[in-house]
């Protein structure tokens, strides 16, 4: 299959621990060892949010502020790329043409954030839509996606399976809420909704969760189902 991973900074590098670093790379050179076409996206995570929550601070307006999270993105990337070691594109694609010219050489392409006001959830998407990908892993803190923010309603549930226009739905009404959270953003869940991409939204505390839910479609999560 041809498949792309999102992995969230805040699983990826929540420490900036090597360790976990080279066990996500692990997993993914495992896939790409079974024979499956690979891309990443790699979120900033709290990294990100300590710079920007500084910055922010310091008087940068909310462009600065992107452009500074999507930095903070291609440096996590970055770490990513050291632990594929020769599997990788040796920089972060900084576009999707990049991106795909990677998957053509045979390369991994990982990808942090693309332009000012879209979040890596988002480019996730629209490289998988723009590459054909037959997959698309969201690897988050959140394990699926529910029909309230877990953090804040402890009698949320969890959807095992729902349809890219109820996943908009969903996510529409959790940004709703202040101070909610939502395992992907609105416009990656129209973009899902658009390209017809089957989707799968998982804890990917353990990077082997999005091994097995590729390899052998067992995952802990939800499943997001195209649409006719």
């Amino acid at each position: 299959m041809k498949v792309v991973v999102s992995i969230g900074g805040s699983v990826l590098a929540p420490d900036l621990d090597a360790e976990r670093v080279a066990d996500y790379a692990g997993a993914i050179q495992s896939l790409d060892a079974q024979g499956h076409t690979l891309g990443t996206v790699v979120g900033g995570g709290p990294t990100a949010r300590d710079y920007i929550g500084t910055a922010r601070d310091l008087g940068a307006n909310e462009i600065e502020l992107d452009q500074l999270g999507i930095a903070v993105t291609r440096l996590n990337g970055r770490l990513l790329i050291a632990a594929l070691d020769d599997r990788a594109a040796p920089t972060p694609a900084e576009s999707y043409d990049e991106g795909r010219e990677a998957i053509r050489r045979g390369d991994i392409p990982v990808l942090g954030g693309i332009v000012a006001a879209q979040t890596t959830d988002a480019v996730a998407a629209a490289f998988a839509e723009y590459v054909g990908a037959d997959l698309l892993v969201y690897a988050t803190s959140v394990p699926g996606v529910y029909d309230a923010d877990p953090n804040e309603d402890d009698d949320a549930t969890r959807f095992d399976e729902l349809g890219a226009s109820e996943l908009v739905d969903v996510i529409a009404d959790i940004e709703m809420d202040a101070g909610s959270s939502a395992p992907v953003d609105l416009l990656a869940a129209k973009i899902i909704q658009r390209s017809g991409i089957r989707t799968i939204v998982l804890d990917g505390t353990d990077p082997e969760h999005v091994v097995r839910a590729v390899e052998d479609g067992e995952f802990d999560g939800s499943e997001i189902l195209p649409e006719a």
